[in-house]
């Protein structure tokens, strides 16, 4: 029976799920700004997929404070053995900068959404307020600071991704398999 919280060997549910739910909608987000940012004026999208990618946002914002809450109270579990020191300081580097360009990206899309006094609203559930409407061209300098942190984080999960794979295929150990919630495999004399 698989395990809500994590183990020294495994990721619990609750981890897995945080993980890979951030993962689809922060490329679903940026597939969506991407898209978006070519719509004309006369567009009928033009209106409501911002809306869409904002409430979006907000709600992302707060999967990730309960992300970093469940972090905070759920021990990682240990290194796969044969993993490097220099790995293992690359791997929490990487995770780190996830953070950071998370924070950075959601808070500069509040700030873009927010220029105009306006609250955003949150699918009709709740509206966060504008708080911070006084920066000099807000909305210019805050899009363009999301925008290419935007890209920057889809890089680094190009990487992550990247190096999940090379775990899989040429280390030939158990990394991605614990991140999808598969038990440890001995399918390649792997003892773990």
């Amino acid at each position: 029976m698989p395990k809500m919280r994590n183990t020294p060997q495994t990721w619990g549910t609750i981890a897995i799920a945080l993980h890979w739910l951030m993962a689809l909608v922060i490329l679903g987000l940026f597939g969506l700004g991407f898209y978006m940012v070519d719509l004309t004026y006369y567009d009928p999208l033009y209106k409501t997929l911002p809306e869409i990618h904002k409430g979006i946002g907000i709600l992302l914002a707060l999967v990730l404070v309960l992300r970093i809450a469940w972090r905070l109270t759920n021990p990682r579990p240990a290194p796969i053995a044969g993993t490097t020191p220099l790995e293992e300081r690359a791997a929490s580097l990487v995770h780190h900068l996830f953070y950071l360009l998370i924070v950075v990206v959601m808070f500069t899309g509040y700030l873009i959404s927010t220029a105009d006094g306006k609250p955003i609203d949150v699918f009709g559930l709740f509206s966060v307020s504008a708080t911070l409407t006084s920066i000099p061209e807000q909305e210019d300098r805050a899009g363009l600071v999301h925008e290419y942190l935007a890209y920057g984080l889809i890089a680094l999960v190009v990487l992550h991704a990247a190096a999940a794979l090379k775990h899989h295929f040429v280390d030939r150990d158990d990394t991605l398999r614990r991140m999808l919630g598969m038990r440890a495999s001995d399918r390649y004399g792997s003892d773990q």
